[in-house]
């Protein structure tokens, strides 16, 4: 098995996409602006990881009430502190950061909706 995407069900799925598209570095690979206007974002070394979508159907979680330790979506940051302080002037959260004994920096934020993201400045990348 190879790791496709995972999905996300939002509302103000044009607002959320352009600010990971602006802010995270993410592309579009598939877009459909009809409902449920199901979005597929890649990152730069070409591979989907995230979907978004908006249906009226399905819950939308408030991952502003989930602890960030349950739940994150972790990003790869080459200057995690310059990234902090990029993403937290766009909308971002400060949540809380950690710097690793084996010179690793670990910043937790959460989008302008809450979701938590993570960024990992490894000393010793995956």
């Amino acid at each position: 098995m190879i790791f496709e995407h995972f999905a996300v069900n939002v509302e103000n799925l044009g607002l959320v996409v352009d600010w990971y598209m602006t802010h995270m570095g993410l592309n579009p690979r598939v877009s459909d602006w009809k409902p449920p206007f199901v979005t597929f974002l890649e990152d730069s070394t070409g591979r989907v990881v995230l979907e978004f979508y908006q249906r009226t159907d399905a819950p939308v979680t408030d991952f502003s009430k989930e602890n960030s330790l349950s739940f994150h979506v972790a990003f790869v940051s080459e200057n995690a502190e310059n990234d902090k302080k990029r993403l937290v002037e766009s909308g971002a959260t400060f949540e809380l950061e950690v710097q690793l004994e084996d010179g690793s920096h670990i910043v937790m934020l959460r989008d302008p909706w809450g979701m938590p993201l993570q960024l990992c400045q490894r000393a010793n990348p995956f």
